[in-house]
């Protein structure tokens, strides 16, 4: 890397300790949230084309999505886990550390990419039954996520690159990176799916083509010398510590993408007793849950790099400050996205189907979902704080708890009791649940960190 290139990614990376927080969560969270945005418009754009090709196809669609939460949780374990490592080793002053748990992390996810696919290929057919296929959605269902599975080392991959940029403060990168992806798919679905004639095999051959374009970005990035962060192949480790360090914040999210497969494959089964359109009302009310989530997520993306990178350098006042942001500018948001989604909720499902079945189910759904929806931003914050600071066990137990330790007995129970209405209000019955955990362990995490901050004010005046 040059000397101005140097300087130019280490000022990127000082920001995040010296800026004005506001202004340095803007600055980051404002190209997160546009890729994070563009990220969920491409999923509506995408559904709402699937959509035209009937009922079987929009379930298919819900079918693959838990399928795709295990390879997109590979990706974030290790994602997430090294840019936790790679702030606090930044913050810290060791560059060496970020750059070997970089390099080491992206070679182990892609690796990890192409035994899943290995896997998942062999035994497709059954694992689509498992997860919800009903005998018309399983033809369109194999047709799309065999092109997905064979493209998981590559998603695994932009996962673990995306949150790494990130880590180094450069979320613009990112955010080109996302946004051409997002743009490149949303135009190349119409074209693959109705112009090239290949159904629903063509949504999933665009998206793999978008996946593989934002990977090119970030590698340009980080092997042309234009990032603070070094990614090469001589720092590859076998090192126990580095994944230990790594896993202890990311394995928390895996198992939560794991969970939430289970829960969203025990949801489409159990969807599945009143017919394919309720199966398809399932898969579109994660759709437009995402448009809410997706943001927030941007946010936290922000959040993080700031939050670790302060917490490592002991800088308590603008630690306190970051989480104080982070609350306001979540909480309004969710809490103005779950009016507008109880208000116009028929409006916006229309858009993906003409099924009048469909959309009077899909509807009460999307309502249900979305009903404690204004915690969802504070949750979020307190999560992606419990990750920046190290906090293991916290982080792990918040992650698991709103997709699965909640979920999973909330399916099972309700529907029961209350057939398909009960379906509906899973989501709502787990968020209840996991906003009173969060509340316990913010409590907590920020005590801890008062009587810290205290202590090193103590020794500073001693």
């Amino acid at each position: 890397m040059s000397d101005s290139r140097k300087q130019k990614a280490a000022e990127r990376t000082r920001l995040l300790g010296e800026a004005p927080v506001r202004s340095v969560l803007i600055q980051l969270a404002v190209p997160s949230i546009a890729a994070m945005v563009s990220n969920a418009l491409y999923n509506v754009v995408d559904a709402a084309f699937i959509g035209r090709l009937g009922t079987a196809a929009i379930g298919a669609v819900a079918v693959a999505f838990p399928i795709m939460q295990i390879i997109v949780g590979v990706g974030l374990a290790f994602g997430i886990g090294s840019a936790s490592y790679i702030s606090r080793s930044l913050g810290g002053g060791n560059k060496e550390e970020a750059d070997r748990t970089a390099s080491t992390t992206v070679l182990v996810a892609a690796g990890l990419g192409v035994i899943l696919a290995a896997v998942g290929l062999r035994y497709l057919a059954p694992v689509l039954r498992i997860f919800g296929a009903t005998e018309t959605i399983l033809p369109f269902a194999h047709d799309y996520v065999r092109v997905i599975i064979f493209a998981a080392p590559a998603i695994m991959a932009r996962m673990t690159l995306n949150n790494i940029v990130r880590a180094e403060g450069n979320a613009r990168l990112s955010m080109i990176a996302m946004m051409t992806g997002a743009a490149l798919n949303i135009g190349l679905d119409p074209l693959f799916i109705f112009t090239f004639d290949m159904g629903i095999v063509g949504a999933a051959v665009a998206t793999v083509i978008s996946q593989v374009v934002s990977i090119i970005i970030m590698l340009v990035y980080l092997l042309g010398g234009f990032s603070f962060v070094t990614l090469r192949i001589r720092l590859f480790t076998f090192q126990g510590w580095l994944y230990r360090e790594v896993l202890k914040i990311g394995t928390p999210t895996f198992i939560r993408q794991i969970l939430t497969s289970i829960a969203v494959a025990l949801l489409n089964n159990v969807a599945s007793r009143w017919g394919d359109a309720a199966v398809a009302s399932v898969g579109l009310s994660f759709r437009i849950l995402f448009l809410g989530m997706f943001p927030v997520f941007g946010f936290g993306q922000a959040f993080q790099p700031v939050a670790g990178y302060n917490y490592g350098a002991r800088n308590f006042n603008r630690l306190f400050e970051t989480i104080r942001e982070g609350f306001l500018w979540t909480g309004l948001f969710t809490v103005v996205f779950t009016v507008v989604i109880q208000i116009l909720a028929t409006p916006i499902v229309s858009i993906f189907t003409t099924d009048p079945h469909v959309i009077s189910i899909a509807s009460r759904n999307v309502r249900a979902f979305h009903l404690l929806f204004p915690f969802f931003g504070p949750v979020v914050i307190c999560n992606v704080l419990f990750q920046a600071l190290g906090r293991g066990v916290p982080a792990a137990i918040l992650s698991l708890s709103r997709q699965g330790i909640f979920l999973v007995p909330a399916i099972i129970i309700l529907p029961h009791l209350f057939g398909l209405d009960g379906v509906f209000f899973t989501q709502a019955f787990a968020d209840f649940f996991t906003i009173l955990i969060t509340a316990f362990f913010a409590w907590r995490v920020l005590r801890d960190l008062r009587q810290e901050s205290l202590h090193q004010e103590g020794g500073l005046s001693g």
